[in-house]
């Protein structure tokens, strides 16, 4: 009996057509990513991107990803696992899991759950599905056991991607040591995976470093950055966040702002610590949401700041809205031994592409700001630094702006358009050549 049980919202597909857009056959791509989401679901929105891109030039797309993820804006509901559904011509697996709230058991047991019951139907999917590559994409590195199960049954090519550096991330973030069981259980994954795979493929620009570091041939190491549908879907903003950025603006204050995730790594209390050196004209905007916004909030009372503003998390495609109505952009991130790979934050693309002078407080070896001329790279952890940077782009002549928000804009189009990345991940994919 098939174990694809169910199938939902059935979308004609031609997977027969043999040639692609890199000129190459068609291949059978069984892409495994736990949070996987799409335009429909919310995040994570690269791999719907890429097998979107990959389906569309003639490649056969499969996606098994958790059914629950707390990354999604919307989660399918399923009654059992191995439900097919076609999403834009990618073929969707979703994979019954428990729910959870936030890092805890609840979660682990999310990740093993659908760690499991992939490796234990491991040869029927090789068998049904017959991949020609086989890529372990879930952030955490276990879901490479399954994948390497589900490859060697398929007589397919084992890819691993990279998104995070794991374990050390935990290490650095976490407050967790090296001696802790979990965390060798997750180096030996990782390890395996760097080892066992065809290729390596990585957001991350400098991740050959760690190849390196683990022992492994870095030239199986194939770079291919995050990035963005380089084209405007945006939608108007909420009314009450226009309505306070009017107010702003009516009473002729230069806005700077942050949209994303309120996590401990974006380096957020920098910025509000930045606000307190600013003068009365300039207003700092938050938007979004995360476990430190209350601290946040909390650090701006302490310092009775009045030019600090939080708004609630939009949409998706309100950010690009959002982002537009501002004068300066702000990302940063802590110092940190883990950016030595490269950083690889969607939040540098979205930025690019609202043409607005960007404050990048990010310290690593890529920094599409700078080779952008978008805006203005600067030490990280700093507020100093921060409210100069403010200080020197609020200075410039509105002319001055718009050219340097125009200089980002043509960049991200050019080297980060998913359009065009998708086309290189292929390219690693067809890759023969055993090194």
């Amino acid at each position: 009996m098939s174990i694809l049980i169910i199938k939902r919202e059935i979308y004609l597909v031609n997977i027969n057509l043999k040639i692609c857009f890199s000129g190459g056959t068609a291949l059978n791509i069984v892409y495994i990513n736990h949070y996987a989401g799409s335009v429909y679901h919310g995040m994570e929105f690269r791999p719907y991107f890429m097998s979107v891109e990959w389906a569309k030039a003639g490649h056969n797309v499969t996606m098994i990803a958790a059914d629950f993820s707390h990354l999604r804006k919307k989660n399918p509901v399923i009654e059992k696992s191995f439900t097919t559904e076609n999403i834009d011509g990618v073929n969707y697996l979703w994979i019954k899991t428990n729910r959870y709230h936030g890092n805890n058991l609840g979660r682990v047991r999310n990740m093993f759950s659908f760690v499991r019951q992939l490796s234990s139907h491991a040869k029927k999917l090789a068998e049904e599905l017959k991949p020609d590559v086989v890529i372990a994409s879930s952030t955490y590195p276990f879901d490479i056991y399954p994948a390497e199960k589900i490859a060697k049954h398929a007589g397919a090519r084992l890819y691993f991607e990279i998104h995070d550096i794991w374990p050390q991330t935990l290490y650095e973030m976490g407050n967790i040591t090296d001696k802790n069981p979990a965390m060798k259980f997750m180096q030996h994954a990782t390890d395996k995976a760097l080892k066992d795979s065809f290729r390596v493929i990585s957001i991350l620009p400098a991740a050959d470093i760690y190849l390196r570091e683990r022992g492994v041939n870095d030239a199986k190491f194939r770079a291919v950055p995050n990035g963005i549908l380089a084209e405007d879907t945006s939608e108007p903003a909420p009314p009450e966040d226009k309505a306070l950025i009017d107010k702003l603006r009516a009473d002729g204050k230069f806005i700077v702002m942050y949209a994303g995730g309120h996590a401990i790594s974006n380096s957020l209390e920098d910025l509000i610590s930045s606000a307190a050196l600013m003068d009365d004209g300039k207003a700092v905007v938050l938007v979004g949401d995360g476990v430190v916004k209350p601290k946040l909030k909390a650090q701006a009372e302490k310092l009775e700041l009045k030019n600090v503003y939080f708004i609630n998390s939009v949409t998706k495609n309100q950010v690009l809205t959002m982002l537009k109505m501002a004068d300066a952009l702000y990302i940063g991130a802590k110092k940190s031994p883990l950016y030595k790979y490269g950083a690889g934050m969607n939040k540098f693309y979205d930025y690019l592409m609202a043409a607005k002078p960007i404050i990048n407080a990010v310290e690593a070896p890529n920094d599409p700001v700078r080779d952008s001329g978008g805006g203005l790279s600067i030490p990280a952890a700093d507020p100093q630094a921060v409210a100069d940077a403010v200080e020197k782009i609020a200075a410039m002549t509105p002319e001055e702006r718009y050219e340097m928000g125009q200089k980002g804009l043509a960049y991200v189009k050019q080297y980060h358009d998913y359009r065009n990345l998708a086309k290189k991940f292929i390219a690693a994919l067809e890759e023969t050549d055993v090194l």
